[in-house]
């Protein structure tokens, strides 16, 4: 969604920035083809020319520079979907691992030792924050992996905050 706003956003900087250059490039035209008609004395063509050139570069330079502006927009965007990716591959694990223990799903199946065993890095700073309470029959609400999921989903906000930071073109006015 986030990408798509950014994908948004430049093509509508995009068109703008075409309509701006195209407008620009047809009043240097006409005041060229203005002055030319009323053939001014050489010394005002000259400054007709000198103008026209200046316009010239200029819409070349914003143009270099929009770019390299959108190239670097998108290599930010490609970074805040792996970002992404990654961090919804450990939403699901962690999801996953909260819903066995929930659910008291049986600790000797190769299934949730390995799951338990792919979760423990993550997990493992968050172990004992708070006490996880347990049902008799085994099931177990554990508060530490909620919180460790919602410290995961702040870190991947920051992450993409500052990319989205990365990734929006400065404009002068």
């Amino acid at each position: 969604m986030e990408d798509n706003k950014l994908a948004d956003e430049e093509a509508r900087r995009s068109v703008q920035h075409q309509s701006v250059k195209g407008q620009v490039e047809g009043e240097v035209n006409a005041e060229i083809a203005q002055h030319a008609a009323k053939s001014q004395p050489p010394n005002e063509n000259r400054k007709i020319e000198n103008v026209a050139g200046q316009f010239r570069a200029k819409a070349v330079d914003e143009v270099v520079s929009t770019e390299r502006e959108v190239e670097r927009s998108r290599g930010v965007a490609r970074i805040s979907q792996i970002v992404d990716y990654i961090f919804y591959v450990i939403y699901a694990l962690l999801g996953l691992r909260f819903l066995l223990a929930l659910l008291a799903a049986r600790s000797n199946t190769g299934f949730v030792r390995f799951i338990v065993a792919v979760t423990d890095p993550l997990y493992a700073p968050f172990r004992g924050i708070v006490a996880s309470p347990s049902t008799q029959d085994g099931h177990t609400l554990m508060l530490p992996l909620l919180i460790a999921m919602l410290v995961y989903v702040l870190l991947h906000l920051g992450i993409n905050g500052l990319l989205r930071m990365m990734a929006h073109r400065k404009t002068q006015i």
